[in-house]
C-alpha cells in the first residue's frame, strides 16, 4: 500500500451494474485500508442514470434506453460510447473531509483538461458540471457531468466526460434538471476536435495529477 493513486482504463463498454458492484467493492477496501485509491475510465452502453435529486418529469422517454436509480448526487444523466466516464475511488479522510472542496477540485480537474484542447469550461451557481458557452445568443452547452457519492469517507462514482457520443440521446431526459432553450449538451467532436479517446485519457491524467496526487497505471477492480 502507498499514496499513489492508481489509473486504470478499460477496453470496450461496461456493463453498468457490473461497475457500480466493482466500485463500492473497491470503495469499501480502499476504506478498510486493503486497496489503494483508484481512477478507473470506461465507457458504458446507452443509458440513462437517476441521481437521488432526480424528478420523474425529467424523464421524457422511459422505454428508450435502461435507466437506472443510483445513489450519486445529482439528477438524470445519460452515459453511453463516445462519452469518457471517470469513477474516482478517492479517500477523503486524507484530504481533509471537505465535500464541498472536492467537488471543486473534480470541476477544476474537468476544466483543466479542456484547457489542454484550448476549449474554455466553467461552472455556474447552480447549476452542476463544466459549461462552455457557444458564439451567439448567449448560449451555453454542458460538456462534462460531476455526480459522486461517499461512503466512509471514500468517493465513488465519478465525472462523464462527452468525447464525441450520439447527443441525440440526451433528448430522452432533461440532463442534470437544467432546461431552457439556451441551455444544450456539447462534446469535442461537436466543438469540432476529432480527437481520439487515449489522447483524452492523457489529457485527463495529465490534468488530474497536479490537483489530486501521482498516480501510477494500476489493474482494473
Amino acid at each position: 500500500m502507498n499514496d499513489t493513486i492508481g489509473w486504470a482504463a478499460s477496453p470496450g463498454l461496461t456493463d453498468y451494474q457490473a461497475a457500480v458492484v466493482a466500485m463500492e467493492t473497491r470503495a469499501a477496501a480502499i476504506a478498510e485500508g486493503r486497496a489503494n485509491e483508484l481512477v478507473w475510465l470506461l465507457q458504458h452502453p446507452p443509458l440513462y442514470t437517476a441521481g437521488v435529486s432526480a424528478k420523474e418529469a425529467d424523464l421524457l422517454a422511459p422505454d428508450r434506453f435502461p435507466v437506472f436509480r443510483t445513489g450519486r448526487g445529482g439528477q438524470f444523466t445519460y452515459h453511453g460510447p463516445g462519452q469518457r466516464v471517470a469513477y474516482v475511488m478517492l479517500d477523503l479522510r486524507k484530504r481533509g473531509r471537505d465535500v464541498t472542496r472536492f467537488v471543486r477540485d473534480l470541476e477544476r480537474w474537468l476544466i483543466d483538461t479542456l484547457a489542454r484542447f484550448d476549449i474554455v469550461g466553467e461552472v455556474r451557481e447552480g447549476r452542476v458540471g463544466v459549461w462552455v458557452s457557444r458564439e451567439g445568443g448567449g448560449r451555453e452547452d454542458k460538456i462534462a457531468a460531476i455526480g459522486v457519492r461517499l461512503r466512509k469517507w471514500v468517493s465513488f462514482h465519478g465525472v462523464a466526460f462527452n468525447v464525441a457520443p450520439d447527443l441525440e440521446h440526451f433528448a430522452g431526459i432533461t440532463p442534470c434538471g437544467v432546461s431552457g432553450p439556451q441551455f444544450g449538451v456539447t462534446s469535442l467532436a461537436d466543438l469540432g476536435l476529432a480527437t481520439s479517446m487515449d489522447d483524452v485519457d492523457a489529457a485527463l491524467r495529465a490534468a488530474f495529477e497536479p490537483v489530486f496526487g501521482a498516480t501510477a497505471i494500476a489493474s482494473l477492480p
